[in-house]
């Protein structure tokens, strides 16, 4: 383990300082864009208006055959585009690709200096993060890249749960992590072809009573794994998603596994068609009149000691703390959406 003085050394000569904090940014949806698709890629430059980070991507459901023409793609959408305030990311192949090392150089010595964050699929330990962390080094340090890219891990086999805490605390890069449930499902042997969200047979029975129908509740099968990430996470200082909602047509479904996840903790979670991008939009920006009542704890409050009554409830310095919480990312919202700013009444 490094010590805390080499912890933010640049790993090679010439490469930008480590970030010490994460940069301040609104983050609820990571719009996926595939990035071999021409058609799609032309529409970046209006979506980057209406998102909070559009990511080229380069890994799953990019055919073999496609993956060259993903990474091009995504390298001309770079270019092209100006996007502002949007977090720019992509997802390369998985390190054991034979397409991932061309992925990681040829974008940074392209656009190094207008991406934000490499998203890295089947993390399995710190050892993975320590591989791209010198990489990315050596190549900022090559191309002259001004700012440090930053790491963002796919949690998504049974080994990377395992290692989740050791992932979260491998670099001064790691942005965050994303529950990746598909292929974790099949690294478990879970029964399930699901993308996310719950199963039918998951669930809970009541016990019997004569003469009664037992009722049952779906369960979330994804639930241990989303608090083992977020605490492993918030622990270090990193961020947490959700990840893909694989039926797009089922809103409602959509809807409620996205706000179990911001309700636990997680910061956003992957838009894979536009409209989640309006879901993810409505979760993960606090609630109006949450926003309203922290506002009022911390202004009965101002310094966070003592305790006072707010509409018969008891307020101390936990509660405080909490509304900070909702306060301050309402502040972030407010920043980034003019139509949440007017709603807060920032």
């Amino acid at each position: 383990m490094k010590s805390p003085r080499k912890f933010y050394e640049p790993l090679a000569i010439g490469a930008p300082q480590p970030y010490r904090d994460l940069p301040v940014r609104v983050e609820r949806m990571i719009h996926f864009v595939p990035a071999h698709l021409e058609k799609v890629r032309a529409k970046a430059g209006d979506m980057a208006k209406t998102v909070d980070v559009i990511l080229g991507n380069l890994e799953d459901a990019i055919p073999a055959d496609a993956k060259e023409a993903a990474r091009k793609g995504f390298i001309e959408m770079g270019q092209k585009f100006d996007f502002g305030d949007t977090g720019l990311w992509t997802r390369v192949n998985c390190l054991n690709s034979p397409w991932a090392l061309d992925d990681i150089s040829e974008i940074v010595a392209a656009i190094g200096d207008k991406l934000d964050v490499i998203m890295l699929p089947k993390v399995e330990g710190p050892w993975d993060i320590h591989y791209l962390d010198q990489l990315l080094a050596q190549l900022e340090a090559r191309h002259g890249v001004k700012k440090p890219i930053m790491i963002h891990a796919i949690l998504e086999t049974a080994e990377g749960v395992k290692n989740v805490e050791q992932i979260a605390l491998a670099s001064p890069r790691m942005h965050g992590m994303s529950l990746g449930p598909a292929d974790l499902a099949a690294s478990r042997a879970m029964k399930t072809t699901r993308v996310g969200g719950g199963h039918p047979e998951y669930k809970v029975i009541s016990d019997p009573v004569d003469g009664q129908a037992r009722t049952s509740v779906q369960q979330d099968l994804w639930h241990y794994t989303i608090a083992k990430m977020v605490d492993a996470c918030q622990s270090a200082g990193i961020k947490s998603f959700y990840g893909p909602f694989g039926d797009i047509a089922d809103e409602a479904a959509c809807e409620v596994q996205f706000r179990n996840a911001f309700l636990m903790g997680c910061a956003g979670a992957w838009s894979l068609h536009p409209s989640q991008v309006a879901i993810a939009k409505r979760v993960f920006s606090p609630d109006a009149k949450e926003v309203a009542f922290a506002k009022r704890i911390l202004e009965a409050m101002p310094d966070g000691s003592g305790v006072v009554m707010i509409d018969g409830k008891m307020q101390d310095d936990a509660t405080w703390k909490q509304a900070k919480v909702i306060v301050d990312l309402a502040k972030q919202v407010a920043a980034k959406d003019a139509e949440y700013k007017a709603l807060y009444g920032f």
